[in-house]
């Protein structure tokens, strides 16, 4: 009975700290009321968007440790924004925590991505570590999934892309410079609207998104909504959902006008320009497949920049005459000496 209640006082003495600490509550993207302390000072991240965004809200001096696959993810250029994430420890990835790992680094807050397994969360949530949870998407029915069905994608991708990035902004009392950040990608979403708004259905490109090993996006991923917004169609939409393997013969079923390649898979060109099965399509024959640049981010999940530049620079390749006044290079410099502190210049 004695060791029952020692026990018993233990949970609510953890349970009492973990509140005393807690001065104020954030909703994170999973619908959890996540209690954190009133000032931020260290926090650990294992989702790669977070760290793009928190880097772009001038965080980086907060963050104690960050995801495995940081690299991977985000590219291995993304280390030229702060090199420090060369030595920074990993306690984690995306969907695994080392939680001895995790404590001896004495976060505040930890950023998770939605869909991180159940018992991830659970780890974290019963060593009283404030774990935010970031989907970047707005989605009542599907908050943990990693591929889900929207009755909506324009407002739960572009509204869920500002709820995430006001959170990230808030947990590390950077509101002002999470406005400053929506601010720079609505305007040149809107252009792209009045640019495009007469294009009829049937002159829109059609358009395949070439990710290694014949992976691609179909529809419930933001890549479509990217496509559609520059006014091309997903040729992979009618036929999958989410991030999924295809075969080639569903590729040259679709016959792609245009092909894209992300910027972290330049291998993935070599392949198509080269090998054999991909020279009837006519994207090949026409010589218009292309190498994104690293601000287009074409990920299944929205980013700032992939809207402010990435869909601009989409629809520059589909219709060039359209967009002859925009220079890309002008626009990516001010975008990146706004976020992350110097000129682009990778550019392509």
């Amino acid at each position: 009975m004695k060791t029952f209640f020692t026990k018993a006082l233990a949970v609510l003495l953890c349970l009492w700290t973990g509140l005393a600490q807690a001065h104020r509550i954030v909703t994170d993207q999973l619908g959890r009321q996540v209690g954190i302390p009133d000032k931020v000072d260290r926090v650990i991240v294992l989702q790669h968007q977070a760290l793009d965004i928190l880097v772009q809200l001038q965080s980086m001096d907060k963050i104690v440790g960050v995801l495995e696959s940081w690299e991977k993810q985000l590219g291995p250029e993304f280390a030229r924004f702060s090199p420090a994430l060369a030595a920074m420890p990993a306690p984690g990835d995306l969907t695994s925590v080392n939680i001895e790992a995790v404590l001896a680094l004495k976060p505040d807050v930890v950023f998770i991505t939605n869909y991180a397994p159940a018992d991830m969360r659970r780890q974290l949530e019963k060593s009283h570590i404030p774990t935010v949870a970031i989907s970047l998407r707005r989605d009542a029915r599907n908050q943990a999934a990693l591929n889900p069905s929207l009755d909506n994608e324009e407002e739960s991708y572009t509204q869920g892309l500002k709820d995430g990035i006001r959170l990230i902004g808030a947990v590390v009392d950077k509101k002002a410079q999470a406005e400053k950040l929506i601010a720079a990608f609505e305007q040149p979403r809107e252009r792209l609207g009045k640019r495009l708004a007469e294009l009829a259905p049937a002159q829109r490109k059609r358009v395949y998104m070439a990710n290694p090993e014949l992976t691609t996006y179909g529809s419930g991923k933001y890549t479509g909504l990217m496509m559609q917004h520059a006014g091309a169609m997903n040729v992979a939409a009618a036929d999958i959902k989410g991030y999924k393997k295809v075969s080639m013969e569903d590729v040259l079923k679709w016959n792609p006008e245009v092909i894209f390649v992300q910027d972290r898979y330049p291998k993935v060109i070599d392949e198509i320009m080269n090998q054999p099965q991909w020279k009837p399509i006519d994207a090949v024959r026409n010589g218009r497949v292309y190498l994104m640049p690293e601000y287009a981010k074409a990920w299944g999940y929205p980013m700032p920049e992939a809207i402010a530049l990435g869909e601009t620079w989409m629809a520059k390749k589909l219709y060039p005459g359209r967009f002859a006044d925009i220079d890309m290079q002008v626009l990516a410099d001010h975008y990146y000496s706004s976020f992350y502190g110097m000129k682009y210049d990778r550019p392509n």
